[in-house]
């Protein structure tokens, strides 16, 4: 690959030009063939005094990942310019390199002073570490579950959940159920849902459990529709006739996602309330509660699904037709044998 610094002295005389708007177009063009090998001259321009140019460097780094770019844009978080922190965030979110993950662990480090960055940029960077894995990030991560702004503490409990530690688990229980913020309380019930991975999950850790059924009494649906979801991910004992109250929530949402959590722990006293979903004006809500039924598998559903096998909806039709086919089949089965 051509070098800049070797072979075009005219371009990198315009990046270092006394005019802004040369140095910006000088970064553009540089982008439009730039490798790694450049990265330093975006990373010098993230000092520049101008913030358009500093914005073009930002913009110009997501490709160009490095543990020094890296650390470059988690500095940039700090800029004066709200379009230059903005595109410094969307960079770092952009990581992929697990080496990437060093630079941003140690200004996490309480000894680095993590507190005294904005919440704008504590958010930044535990977004930036979620996809990288980084074993380092669950202190930060958990110490972060304790930040006083909402959005820092949804951002930790997603490099949480992405982590998968079984230690995490205790945390999150505490956090779904105690938490201020009902977008917080749900990331950490979907984070929760990870615990089908860890041993003995139910013995050990029971808040996991109470979090999650805590979770479907809560004033906010979405926190609901969340803790409805993960109920029958997981198979919680006891959690079927938890959901059941669920078929009559007032958001339609939250009906369809106790619908499908139901149809996966085949819970057998469901059946009544999900033939009488198959009535329901919303098609997905119909939809879902055809194919619990077929999950459940018992005789007893046959005719309420046979009455929408010609519902307006093609899908509702299809997953009709399909739950008749299961039970059939599971109605059929100790005659094969």
């Amino acid at each position: 690959m051509t070098t800049l610094l070797n072979d075009d002295p005219e371009l990198l005389a315009r990046l270092h030009a006394g005019d802004s708007g040369i140095r910006r177009l000088a970064l553009l063009e540089l982008a439009d063939f730039a490798g790694d090998e450049h990265s330093p001259l975006f990373i010098a321009a993230l000092s520049d005094a101008h913030a358009d140019v500093r914005l073009e460097a930002a913009r110009a780094l997501e490709a160009l990942e490095s543990p020094a770019s890296a650390h470059a844009l988690a500095l940039a978080l700090n800029d004066s310019d709200e379009a230059v922190r903005q595109a410094a965030a969307q960079a770092l979110s952009e990581l992929k390199q697990p080496a990437s993950a060093g630079p941003l662990l140690a200004l996490l480090a309480p000894q680095a002073g993590a507190g005294a960055w904005t919440p704008f940029a504590r958010a930044a960077l535990l977004r930036a570490l979620r996809e990288l894995r980084a074993p380092g990030s669950l202190e930060p991560g958990l110490l972060a579950l304790g930040d006083v702004d909402a959005a820092v503490r949804r951002e930790a409990v997603a490099v949480l959940g992405w982590l998968k530690h079984p230690s995490a688990l205790a945390p999150l229980g505490a956090l779904a159920g105690n938490d201020p913020s009902p977008d917080v309380r749900r990331a950490a019930i979907g984070a929760l849902g990870f615990a089908n991975g860890a041993p003995d999950t139910y013995a050990v850790l029971d808040t996991v459990r109470s979090a999650l059924l805590a979770g479907l009494v809560d004033v906010s649906w979405q926190v609901r529709e969340e803790a409805a979801g993960v109920l029958g991910k997981l198979a919680v004992p006891g959690a079927g006739d938890a959901l059941l109250p669920l078929l009559d929530d007032p958001y339609w949402q939250v009906r369809l996602r106790a619908a499908r959590s139901l149809g996966r722990l085949r819970h057998e006293a469901a059946i009544a309330p999900l033939a009488l979903a198959l009535q329901n004006t919303v098609a997905n809500l119909r939809k879902e509660a055809a194919l619990a039924l077929g999950e459940i598998r018992l005789a007893q559903a046959l005719p309420a699904l046979a009455a929408v096998e010609d519902d307006p909806d093609p899908e509702v039709r299809k997953s009709a037709r399909l739950a008749i086919r299961q039970i059939q089949l599971q109605q059929s089965a100790p005659e094969a044998a």
